[in-house]
């Protein structure tokens, strides 16, 4: 597949395996300087700072606990609406704004395949951009899933027929950033032997992207009644693991000070459990 776009959008073709730090590089340029990329927090309104929300901002914003999935779908809608435009800047702005998912699904895609995992992603992560439903709940979540399983279907496509058992690769993807989000905590766990990649994309799916149970049985193939008990028993691990401090993210306070505004201004946002 011919991966070219634009120069101004994410070089998808170009270094691999440093591409989601390339973007986010980029990303965090943008949100300096007099007139950063922003969004308005008074217009989307439910809780978020009243004034202008630079990009690099909204997204440890929307990262944070106390941001609620609606002011989370808010701000989506309307970077997808303006993705949309075609402007080169909002695009490479939205796949800023969903990094750590990215960084997260490329890194379980690492675990499984030798390909270009963070190409891959990225390249599906722009096609869904045309194409989620902005009007159903969980957009971020929906452009996640989109983009990982396209980019799945891809990789094991393009995976040497002799392959029988998954690519653990080194170096094939870096480490995700160590952002205090739910998606990063899986992350953690999966290289610390917490948890497997399959639970964590089982865990992800059914309980942060809002798929339900059924659903996610009917996709994969599994019995209802094994997924649930695998999930059972990999959330008691994880929670074991969050309460003994071994997935404990030592960039809590950087991520509780560039949100703090939004802590002052909804004292009673409410939490994600």
């Amino acid at each position: 597949m011919d991966r070219r776009i634009p120069a101004t959008e994410p070089a998808v073709a170009r270094h691999g395996e440093t591409l989601l730090n390339d973007i986010e590089y980029r990303f965090r340029l943008m949100g300096q300087g007099p007139s950063p990329l922003s969004v308005d927090g008074r217009a989307l309104g439910l809780a978020l700072p009243r004034r202008a929300i630079a990009l690099p901002e909204l997204s440890a914003i929307l990262m944070h606990p106390s941001c609620g999935y609606a002011a989370r779908d808010a701000a989506w809608r309307l970077l997808v609406q303006r993705a949309r435009t075609g402007d080169p800047a909002w695009r490479v702005g939205a796949v800023g704004v969903a990094l750590p998912g990215l960084r997260f699904r490329a890194y379980l895609l690492a675990k499984l395949f030798s390909g270009d995992v963070q190409a891959a992603i990225v390249e599906y992560f722009l096609r869904a951009l045309s194409t989620v439903d902005v009007a159903k709940p969980g957009v971020v979540g929906n452009l996640l899933s989109a983009a990982f399983s396209k980019a799945r279907a891809e990789l094991r496509d393009l995976e040497p027929a002799s392959s029988g058992v998954p690519n653990h690769a080194p170096g094939a993807v870096l480490p995700p950033a160590p952002y205090g989000h739910p998606d990063l905590v899986l992350a953690r766990a999966v290289p610390a032997g917490v948890i497997t990649v399959q639970e964590a994309e089982l865990i992800g799916a059914t309980h942060l992207e809002e798929v339900s149970l059924t659903a996610y049985a009917e996709r994969t193939g599994q019995p209802r009644w094994n997924l649930y008990k695998r999930r059972t028993a990999a959330v008691a691990r994880l929670k074991a693991a969050i309460e003994s401090g071994e997935l404990s993210d030592p960039y809590d306070d950087v991520v509780n000070e560039a949100t703090s505004t939004l802590v002052l201004d909804a004292p009673t946002a409410r939490k994600r459990p």
